[in-house]
């Protein structure tokens, strides 16, 4: 059976693995030292991430509200084009009104 990356699966059998390797406290200060910066990496790019996600939600928002003013202007320049009421059609020919007055 393998490992979780796939490594074979090696026993203590195999003389590989030896229980007398033990790591000295200058080494496990190294590694905890490395520990710790890689901690101190992730924090930075977390707090990175949270301020470019922070930024981008105020640009999503700015680009909406300035849709929102640019088809209101559509719509105030569709509104200006258009008269607000068609003129009301002449209720007298002109010809039988200058007719009548002859009469």
């Amino acid at each position: 059976m393998s490992g979780p990356n796939g490594d074979p699966d090696i026993s203590a059998d195999d003389g590989i693995i030896d229980d007398e390797d033990e790591f000295n406290d200058e080494e496990y200060s190294a590694i905890s030292s490395m520990l710790d910066q890689i901690n101190s990496c992730l924090d930075d790019i977390e707090e990175k991430n949270d301020a470019l996600n922070g930024k981008l939600h105020e640009l999503l928002e700015s680009n909406r509200q300035a849709r929102r003013e640019f088809r209101e202007q559509l719509h105030d320049d569709d509104q200006q084009e258009k008269p607000p009421h068609p003129p009301p059609p002449p209720t007298e020919d002109l010809k039988s009104r200058d007719s009548h007055n002859e009469d």
